[in-house]
């Protein structure tokens, strides 16, 4: 088998090596504290985005942290029988919620689906300071240098458990999924973690995972670059790079892996430059809730034939 990374024995092992903050526990609990006070004040705007028999579409904005105006993509049965799941999905790093189309068959299963524009990137969220769209270039990196409770990966996170707290919300809905690949995959494990009610987790190749092994892989490049470029100008002789990346551990989602009640599916990809394996097993690995593996040995981060199918199996048992 081609090695990209650790031999895939030591992978089924490997618990991650990003250093874990004493208080992580309390700070999310501060951070939940936060959105407890927060109001989501939602708002349904019916749009005809398809045109599609038996489906209502929706833009939803609701309200989160920092005063941020977030937006999704809300679809739900036109005349559902009877209450069923809400799905809230997360794109990949830069990119939006995707086209309506491609959730109708979850809808078709008497589900509503949500999905999330992740604030700042490829949609129509706000990002702090009320600007509307794209600021997108070092959202992992971007709070490093005020506060941990400045870090723009703890609002979004905050972000999709508001989601998941307005959907809940709905009268058509009577539990809670998640599902999404690289960011997505991360964001999934994150709102699964900070959200009990989800009940099943789907997460595809999660980015946002172990962040010293992926600086050390040499793989601070492509979405991660940010790591290797913060480093180059705010660090060049590693001074603070115990405190840098002990910090990036409140937003490293393989941290937040355990504390998943949920039934978790997740997809691993043994040639991945973008999110190394090791970064991927270390959320599997941490995982103490029901779980189960797909293991893709030749490909990286890329559509996983079968997979998609496997998935919507998995969301839509009874």
């Amino acid at each position: 088998m081609p090695a990209l990374d650790k031999p895939l024995s030591e992978l089924r092992t490997y618990l991650g090596i990003n250093p874990k903050p004493a208080d992580f526990d309390e700070y999310w609990a501060r951070a939940l504290a936060e959105l407890d006070s927060i109001a989501p004040d939602p708002e349904l705007i019916p749009c005809d985005a398809l045109g599609a028999r038996g489906v209502e579409t929706f833009d939803l904005y609701f309200q989160s942290v920092g005063g941020a105006r977030i937006y999704a993509k809300y679809l739900r049965p036109r005349q559902p029988a009877k209450p069923g799941p809400g799905l809230l999905l997360f794109h990949g790093y830069s990119g939006q919620s995707g086209d309506w189309q491609d959730k109708l068959s979850f809808v078709g299963q008497g589900m509503a689906v949500a999905a999330l524009d992740c604030r700042g990137q490829g949609g129509r969220s706000q990002d702090p300071g009320g600007v509307r769209g794209n600021t997108f270039r070092g959202h992992i990196i971007r709070g490093l240098d005020e506060s941990p409770d400045k870090l723009l990966f703890r609002q979004i996170f905050l972000d999709t458990v508001q989601l998941a707290r307005v959907v809940s919300g709905f009268s058509e809905v009577n539990e809670l999924f998640c599902m999404g690949g690289s960011q997505g995959g991360g964001l999934s494990i994150a709102c699964a973690a900070l959200e009990p009610r989800i009940r099943r987790c789907v997460s595809i190749f999660p980015f946002l995972s172990d962040y010293r092994r992926v600086w050390e892989m040499d793989l601070a490049k492509d979405a991660y670059l940010e790591l290797r470029d913060y480093l180059r100008w705010f660090d060049p002789l590693h001074e603070r790079e115990e405190e840098i990346f002990r910090t990036l551990g409140y937003i490293d989602v393989h941290h937040l892996a355990p504390r998943i009640q949920a039934r978790v599916l997740m997809a691993l990809t043994l040639m991945d430059t973008i999110c190394p394996p090791s970064s991927q097993f270390a959320v599997f690995n941490n995982l103490s809730t029901e779980k189960e593996s797909v293991i893709y040995p030749d490909f990286g981060h890329e559509s996983l034939p079968g997979f998609p199918d496997r998935a919507f199996r998995f969301l839509t048992a009874e």
